[in-house]
């Protein structure tokens, strides 16, 4: 982990912020129910992503989400995720998409073209239809490291994915209901 506590916001950042500029959008409370998440999600390390997607779906269950509308598509590994998030997002079904999966490094130079490729064309599939992409895919040194990160518990990596989409398409919900001198729900702050 690159962070440190020098680097997490600090307490008061935002109302600071808020203060000074014309509208302030911030999620303040979590959103779910109603919520629409589709997920791609790679066979290949594939014991990984199944500890990955059950700390997604207990997140998603957590915030009230309802699992019957969600929609699961299993795809042979990483480099695969983009095309079938792109497909998931252009079906106008889903509110987010979260892509699981595990990129192992191994032996070759095959780590830093999955890893990348699939980095890249989930950001691509995401601006490209406005839909949150979330990279829930690992990308480690070791299993160990894999086996870590997709424990079941709040650290796990899959749980952290369904909380950013969750929260990314709250945000864009917001951002599409500013009208010009409006206030925004959440924490939303005028001068």
């Amino acid at each position: 982990m690159t962070s440190s506590d020098l680097t997490l916001l600090p307490d008061g950042a935002k109302e600071r912020a808020a203060a000074r500029v014309g509208v302030s959008i911030d999620r303040s409370t979590r959103s779910g129910p109603g919520t629409r998440v589709g997920f791609a999600c790679a066979e290949f390390n594939g014991g990984i992503t199944d500890r990955l997607l059950s700390g997604a779906l207990d997140a998603l269950e957590e915030a009230g989400c309802d699992l019957e509308s969600a929609v699961l598509v299993w795809v042979p590994g990483a480099f695969e995720l983009p095309v079938v998030a792109q497909r998931l997002a252009q079906s106008k079904q889903v509110d987010a998409v979260i892509c699981l999966g595990a990129v192992i490094r191994g032996d070759t130079g095959h780590y830093e073209f999955v890893a990348g490729e699939c980095a890249s064309g989930l950001q691509r599939v995401q601006l490209d239809t406005g839909i949150p992409i979330v990279f829930g895919v690992l990308t480690t040194e070791t299993v160990e490291q894999a086996l870590i990160r997709s424990e079941n518990d709040g650290s796990n990596k899959g749980r952290e994915a369904a909380v950013t989409a969750l929260h990314t398409a709250e945000v864009l919900g917001a951002v599409s209901s500013v009208k010009a001198a409006s206030r925004v729900g959440f924490a939303a702050g005028r001068r």
